[in-house]
């Protein structure tokens, strides 16, 4: 049976480096594996108070496609020290309502991906952070810290190959972790 990854990114930019980066990592997954990007531009803000009967179709629609898939691969730019509003609030609505979390033991991998030398450092760790209380276990080694990314993409607008074989090895050895817990 063919396991599901989602893909969720958290620049919303159309040419986003990090769209481009997780377009690879999703090319690389072996047989077995399927990636599924997960849409989050659509998604209201988290509010308790739209949390009826009624809420909006966004959610239900994420909450459904996050229940639906085996493992989880975030890919974010770093904001002020964080992460993305856009990506946060995704996490918040697929925990809820209370009790209901869609992201529970699914393996997560963590790529933060910024044109600068610390590479998203601090948004890679908040995440980390949020997806240790969402009881997501999450591939600690190697890290995916991609920075300086516009170096890594030749004239074509390809990822050059020395960076496609460090996103191989981050990819083996995540199918490794996600066989662990699956």
């Amino acid at each position: 049976m063919t396991k599901k990854i989602a893909i969720i990114v958290g620049s919303l930019r159309k040419d986003s480096y990090n769209k481009k980066v997780a377009e690879k990592f999703a090319a690389l997954l072996p047989e077995g594996f399927e990636a599924k990007f997960i849409k989050i531009d659509d998604l209201p803000y988290y509010n308790e108070d739209l949390e009826t009967a009624d809420a909006p179709a966004a959610w239900t629609r994420l909450r459904q496609e996050i229940a639906d898939v085996d493992g989880v691969y975030f890919f974010t730019p770093e904001y002020n020290r964080s992460v993305p509003a856009a990506l946060k609030n995704a996490l918040d609505v697929g925990s809820r309502p209370y009790g209901a979390s869609v992201w529970g033991g699914k393996p997560a991998l963590v790529v933060s991906v910024s044109t600068g030398a610390i590479s998203g450092f601090g948004a890679n760790h908040v995440l980390r952070q949020s997806l240790v209380f969402l009881d997501m276990p999450t591939l600690q080694q190697p890290e995916a810290y991609i920075g300086n990314v516009q170096n890594m993409i030749d004239e074509k607008g390809e990822i050059v190959e020395g960076t496609v074989k460090f996103f191989q090895l981050i990819t083996d050895k995540y199918i490794e972790f996600f066989k662990r817990f699956k």
